[in-house]
């Protein structure tokens, strides 16, 4: 009996329920990797014509790097689903960024909450409360309410329910804003009552926020084990500044210290995330912001690519990060990102989005997706 989509999601669910901290293995990863290619295959027309053209089939793949992976940009013109027949996903999440294709938002159906969930909340736990703290998550960001199709709002919905203490909220009207005056009365309110909290924001509204309390005049010092996630970049954005400066910011006007300042990577297209191992690892706290690095959980593999001719990249060399995220069962696994990066013994170090036009590999990639997508 063929495997249904319940099944093989329930049982990645229990797989990711048993945490991060101890790796799969290649051999465990890539039968996982195997079994959810397969699934995708059948079930994905435009993903099954794709690889057939790269001679990747159920009968030839034997490794996860042996699939053919898919460019972000395919997300922005194809339905890349691959559930049942007739069935729907259960939300569509949406880029923000409209830099290249047109102006299309890329889009990313779930099939199942579940699973995003089941994968999120060991690595945020991990990552942001491996000391065991109860904290209340203020979330300057937009609700799920206000945006219900952003990621980054159902991740941290997910993450208050279930790790959040009495407390938390959202502090960000729907077009991002900070909504200062209710944010500062809650962290008052935490000084006040000598209780650590959880911030979690974007860094482009942190710079935005962080200006308004310089022209307010505004310090803080907020309660020793208080922590802040900040996630990446100001992609497309007028204002900018280096880590350095983001992070000298925080600690002046928040009291927070660059060793409690833990960056996400994660993006629309991928439904596992990625963060700086700054609050478990003392060694990384310690070292200059450029030194630090990204580690993913055990259901994700990464490896770098030529932005040309898609050939992996020995380690230490910079290049496409692809990444192959079992998560992603309902849509397609293996995603090529036009993040330059490099993998380096203990994880990935990010190096920014890559500059000019979509890298040559990733457009031949896109149109001969398209090309099967016309053909199924």
């Amino acid at each position: 009996m063929a495997e249904s989509f319940e099944q093989l999601a329930s049982e990645l669910a229990r797989l990711f329920s048993s945490g991060v901290e101890q790796p799969w293995g290649e051999e465990t990863f890539d039968r996982w990797a195997v079994r959810v290619f397969r699934w995708q295959f059948e079930h994905n027309a435009a993903f099954r014509g794709y690889c057939t053209r790269h001679h990747a089939t159920p009968e030839s793949v034997h490794r996860w790097e042996q699939v053919p992976p898919v460019p972000t940009t395919a997300f922005k013109h194809l339905r890349l689903l691959s559930l049942e027949e007739r069935q729907e996903p259960e939300v569509v999440f949406r880029t923000s960024g409209t830099t290249r294709g047109g102006g299309r938002r890329g889009e990313h159906p779930v099939a199942s909450l579940a699973l995003y969930r089941a994968s999120l909340l060991p690595c945020f736990r991990a990552h942001l409360l491996s000391d065991g703290a109860e904290l209340p998550v203020l979330a300057v960001l937009p609700s799920p309410r206000q945006a219900p199709d952003s990621s980054l709002s159902h991740m941290m919905e997910a993450a208050m329910a279930k790790l959040g203490a009495a407390g938390g909220g959202w502090f960000a009207g729907p077009d991002g804003a900070p909504q200062s005056e209710r944010l500062l009365e809650a962290l008052h309110a935490a000084v006040a009552e000598g209780r650590p909290v959880l911030l979690a924001a974007t860094a482009f509204t942190l710079m935005r926020w962080l200006d308004e309390l310089d022209h307010g005049g505004v310090w803080l010092r907020l309660p020793e084990g208080s922590r802040l996630m900040e996630t990446g970049g100001f992609k497309g954005r007028v204002r900018t500044a280096s880590r350095e400066e983001l992070y000298g910011r925080i600690r002046t006007r928040l009291g927070i210290p660059p060793e409690r300042v833990v960056n996400e990577y994660g993006m629309t297209e991928l439904l596992s995330q990625f963060y700086e191992p700054v609050l478990t690892r003392h060694a990384v706290a310690a070292r200059p912001l450029a030194a630090r690095f990204h580690v993913a959980p055990p259901w994700v593999g990464t490896r770098v690519l030529d932005p040309v001719s898609l050939k992996g990249m020995p380690e230490g060399r910079t290049g496409l990060l692809c990444h192959y995220d079992l998560a992603n069962l309902g849509s397609v696994a293996c995603v090529l990102t036009e993040d330059l990066g490099m993998v380096i013994e203990d994880g990935i170090r990010v190096q920014g989005r890559i500059a000019g036009a979509e890298p040559r590999g990733c457009s031949l990639a896109t149109e001969e997706l398209l090309d099967a997508q016309h053909e199924a």
